[in-house]
């Protein structure tokens, strides 16, 4: 619809988590904790690559991984734990599409780079020529195309919907930018944007989850050649993170955004909005950080390390 025939809206108000007020200060405490443990343990897990010894393909991917949940958490919480003390929980037009790309493109990152990490996870433990098969330049190309699909589909999606018209209440009943709400709010035709968000999302969840399932179906092959217990434990183990990694993550995904419309709820759409835009970024960072000899050693070069 030609936004000319609209009414000028300059922002949005989101309904945010909670209006009750014995509840806000508890939630405002615990939500800056998950945060403050998300931050500084992705940012953790992002120095760790100034060890040397960390320089492998795992550690690049990991990094990113990192990367992609502190930049969509961050996106995202700030603005979040304002909202819960703030009676103005106003967001302008431009910030709310900036907000939504920006967490739509580092959630898509995420989403095409687990299923990276299961085909480095694969080369590892098959031993097939690892180091020719992963070299600098593929890590590389692997990782810039990860994030290439995820600003072309933010992109779209971002586009697509403000451009919709807007001309009836402002007030979104979310905490942040998403599209199952802004959708609600207008006053276009917007089946073509949810069928283009379900073709996409969908092929892009249906891609990743298949190559995530082919690569741990040739891992098992792979480990099942192993013939030793202690060297099939050992090789299963370095997937283990992984796998509760992709397990949280696409689970929360596929329940977010693909159950049926008729058991759709907003409400219930922001709890789970909450748990996989603080508590997956925070989780990701304990996930691959406890009981991993690599990881803590770096940290304990960077807490020794003289960076000035």
């Amino acid at each position: 619809m030609d936004r000319g025939n609209c009414s000028s809206l300059t922002g949005f108000a989101f309904v945010g988590i909670t209006n009750n007020p014995e509840m806000k200060v508890i939630l405002f405490t615990a939500f800056l904790l998950i945060y403050l443990i998300n931050l500084l343990g992705n940012l953790g897990m992002i120095l760790i690559r100034v060890d040397s010894q960390l320089h492998t393909p795992m550690y690049l991917f990991l990094s990113h991984l990192s990367f992609c949940d502190l930049c969509y958490s961050t996106a995202i919480g700030p603005k979040m734990l304002v909202d819960i003390l703030s009676k103005d929980k106003s967001i302008p037009f431009g910030g709310c599409a900036l907000q939504f790309f920006v967490s739509c493109t580092f959630a898509d990152a995420e989403c095409v780079l687990l299923a990276v990490m299961a085909f480095d996870r694969y080369r590892a433990i098959s031993n097939l020529l690892y180091t020719a098969h992963m070299s600098d330049r593929v890590c590389s190309v692997l990782v810039a195309g990860v994030y290439l699909v995820g600003v072309a589909d933010a992109l779209i999606h971002t586009t697509l919907a403000f451009r919709l018209c807007f001309c009836g209440s402002n007030r979104t009943n979310h905490f942040f930018s998403d599209l199952p709400p802004l959708y609600l709010l207008s006053c276009s035709d917007v089946q073509s944007n949810q069928l283009v968000l379900f073709t996409i999302d969908g092929f892009l969840e249906l891609s990743t989850i298949s190559g995530i399932l082919i690569s741990y179906f040739y891992i098992i092959l792979s480990v099942l050649k192993i013939r030793s217990a202690a060297g099939r434990l050992k090789a299963f183990s370095t997937c283990a993170s992984h796998l509760t990694a992709v397990a949280i993550f696409q689970g929360t995904l596929l329940f977010t955004y693909f159950r049926p419309s008729s058991s759709y709820s907003l409400d219930q759409d922001k709890m789970t909005s909450l748990f996989y835009t603080l508590v997956i970024p925070m989780l990701n960072a304990l996930i691959y950080s406890l009981r991993n000899k690599d990881v803590e050693g770096a940290l304990e070069k960077i807490k020794h390390k003289r960076w000035f």
